[in-house]
């Protein structure tokens, strides 16, 4: 595949949960960075809500899914973050770091057994310290939100150059 592969972001959460919307508030920043041409054309940005089928059908047929969903830490410490890489060739037993009940551990069990992981997958997980009902992040969530959409950009120009030069 050429540096047009199929590239999508998804971030994940309920926008009515506090901390748990950071997700979408991160997709949505890479969004505007998509309508401004700083990000390749056939990059996709979706929003969804964690359920499994979905994140199987928005990451499906694409070479590079990027992730970006709240985690539940104990003890939490608000604002940081974790990487986590899969590859479809060589992925292991994911464990489910989301903040919902069911979710991406879950999405990317099935999508292992259905055959329908992208090639590779990589997941952004950012402990919050307040999922309770209301909108808007906390100050220590809201601070990473720029940082973490410019490390997703990164991720997609990495990966698009590596392809263009004959890379995985």
């Amino acid at each position: 595949m050429g540096p047009d592969a199929r590239v999508v972001v998804i971030g994940v959460g309920n926008e009515f949960r506090r901390d748990d919307g950071v997700g979408r508030v991160v997709a949505a920043r890479l969004l505007r960075r998509v309508e401004k041409g700083s990000l390749p054309p056939h990059t996709v940005v979706s929003a969804c809500d964690g359920d499994p089928a979905r994140l199987i059908g928005l990451w499906e047929g694409a070479r590079l899914a990027v992730v970006v969903d709240a985690a539940h830490a104990r003890p939490a410490t608000a604002g940081r973050i974790h990487r986590i890489e899969l590859d479809a060739e060589r992925l292991g037993q994911a464990s489910s770091t989301s903040s919902h009940g069911l979710g991406l551990g879950e999405a990317v069990d099935l999508a292992r057994v259905l055959g329908r992981l992208p090639e590779h997958l990589v997941v952004y997980a950012v402990e919050g310290s307040d999922a309770s009902m209301g909108t808007g992040l906390t100050a220590a969530v809201a601070g990473v939100v720029e940082p973490l959409a410019d490390a997703v950009e990164g991720e997609i120009l990495r990966h698009r150059a590596a392809w263009a030069g004959g890379g995985r």
